[in-house]
């Protein structure tokens, strides 16, 4: 102890050095919104460039699992597309031009695959950080899917990565429909299991089942219609009865979240330009 305090009094002005300089970094980034915004995005930079390396070790071990359920997919999806030319075909319809609208539809989109380097389940407000950022083209609110269902909307970018809200998040709120029907809620989490969330303010008058099936509405720019978001597991009613509150089964598994994709549209581009012009002209003029 003696020591100690002999070691304290012969260096005293580098620690009062240290102490102040710690106080006036902390005060520097907590009250100043610029230099705050830099810190955090060098922060996350290098947070996800540590859990990036991670992420591709985990990756490489996992890569003949990976390999296996990607050539599962795509044996379900060619029997789907060969039942489906079979069905056409004996309804008399033309395939070929099916094909043609098919092909239009996928170009009005571009998907961006990039990885999670960074994932939590269970907060109240979870994010993801995946490894694509401005420099591929991603953008806030950019819709991000997976190969089992959609998983959130693009929050925050930097050059080489970008921060996801999944639904797993209580701030989230994305519009779906029920598959085969007009009606409509918005799909919110309300924490807990990361298996489950729920479609709320599906009218009354709405006749539907469970086990049937969840998808986008297509009601905003950011997701098309019909991506698939799970399936119906219970059917109840809201606190003020005027609507339904419908449980729905997740069908993106958060917690084994490694691939997936982020879609930019042009369609998008140009709504968000109308918007930015319309609040342009609510502008009060001076």
């Amino acid at each position: 102890m003696h020591n100690l305090i002999e070691f304290i009094k012969s260096h005293f002005h580098w620690v009062m050095f240290v102490l102040l300089e710690s106080a006036a970094i902390v005060l520097l980034f907590r009250f100043n919104d610029y230099q705050a915004s830099i810190w955090f995005t060098s922060a996350n930079e290098f947070t996800a460039a540590v859990d990036r390396t991670y992420a591709d070790v985990v990756s490489y071990i996992k890569l003949g699992k990976i390999n296996s359920d990607l050539t599962a997919r795509n044996i379900m999806l060619q029997r789907q597309v060969n039942q489906l030319r079979d069905i056409l075909a004996k309804q008399g319809a033309d395939s070929l031009g099916l094909d043609e609208k098919q092909k239009k539809l996928l170009e009005d989109y571009k998907l961006i695959p990039a990885q999670v380097t960074s994932n939590s389940i269970n907060k109240e407000n979870n994010f993801i950080v995946i490894d694509k950022g401005e420099a591929a083209g991603v953008r806030s609110e950019m819709g991000v899917v997976s190969g089992g269902g959609i998983v959130g909307i693009v929050f925050l970018t930097s050059k080489n990565y970008s921060l996801v809200m999944p639904i797993l998040n209580k701030k989230s709120s994305i519009s779906c429909r029920i598959r085969g029907h007009r009606f409509f809620g918005y799909l919110g989490w309300e924490g807990g299991s990361p298996l489950t969330a729920y479609l709320n303010d599906v009218p009354r008058y709405a006749r539907f089942n469970v086990g049937d099936y969840v998808e986008t509405s297509g009601h905003s720019s950011i997701f098309p219609p019909g991506l698939f978001v799970g399936r119906i597991i219970a059917i109840g009613n809201s606190r003020d009865g005027l609507s339904y509150r419908v449980k729905v089964n997740l069908a993106t598994d958060f917690a084994d979240l490694r691939d997936v994709c982020v879609i930019s549209s042009p369609v998008k581009a140009e709504v968000d330009s109308l918007k930015m012009h319309a609040l342009e002209m609510e502008q009060p003029q001076e």
